[in-house]
């Protein structure tokens, strides 16, 4: 083990936000080096440390790892955060893989522009409310544990909790039908590692404000 992993990103959610909820859940710290203006995106990209020349990267046990869900997979295998055998690992990759794609919707609304945000956003939150968490809602009740697949945490509850806590942000009340979703979200939120990272001064990334944005679009456009 070479020392705390270092993760190189903006001071922003974006694409890194999911990997430093994995490594808080995990008990994992890390250090974070923020590009800050598009020459340290350069300077990355120059000295040859971003295999496809885009962030996120993260420097762990020695290597360079980019592209997201090769970065989660990793620490998830390394923590045992995806299950116990090939079929849980299985189910856990099939919902995270949905988390995935209601993430983007939720993720891209900052960046886009006011005249696409107006359209997108009630797609986004009929995805969220009659799509996405209806599915997990019955994942619950037809497994009837605390977690969505075996019995202990997994990258999965990791996600979801995230999610859910986005899409409250829109929308408060968006889990008044989900009761068991409820639920789930108070188990994990009380998790003594997840709590550490729900806490105020942790390096959870708020939501972006339009100087957030700007500085986003400055480095990468």
């Amino acid at each position: 083990m070479s020392g705390k992993p270092k993760l190189h990103y903006f001071n922003g959610r974006g694409r890194m936000e999911p990997i430093r909820w994995l490594l808080a859940a995990a008990g994992v710290e890390f250090d974070e080096c923020f590009i800050e203006k598009k020459e340290d995106l350069t300077k990355l990209q120059n000295d040859g440390s971003l295999l496809f020349q885009q962030v996120p990267m993260v420097e762990i046990d020695g290597m360079k790892l980019v592209q997201t869900r090769a970065i989660m997979n990793y620490i998830a295998t390394k923590y045992n955060l995806c299950g116990k055998d090939l079929k849980e690992r299985a189910l856990i990759d099939m919902y995270v893989e949905g988390l995935f794609d209601l993430n983007e919707l939720l993720m891209k609304y900052e960046f886009l522009p006011p005249d696409q945000k107006v359209p997108h956003f009630p797609n986004m939150m009929d995805k969220a409310e009659n799509r996405y968490f209806p599915v997990f809602e019955k994942v619950l009740k037809d497994h009837g544990k605390d977690f969505l697949v075996g019995n202990q945490l997994s990258r999965a509850d990791v996600q979801l909790l995230e999610v859910i806590l986005m899409a409250e942000e829109y929308k408060p009340d968006i889990l008044a039908k989900f009761s068991l979703l409820q639920s789930f979200k108070a188990r994990m939120s009380a998790i003594p590692n997840i709590k550490k990272f729900l806490q105020p001064g942790s390096q959870r990334k708020p939501l972006a404000d339009k100087n957030a944005v700007a500085k986003v679009m400055k480095i990468f456009y």
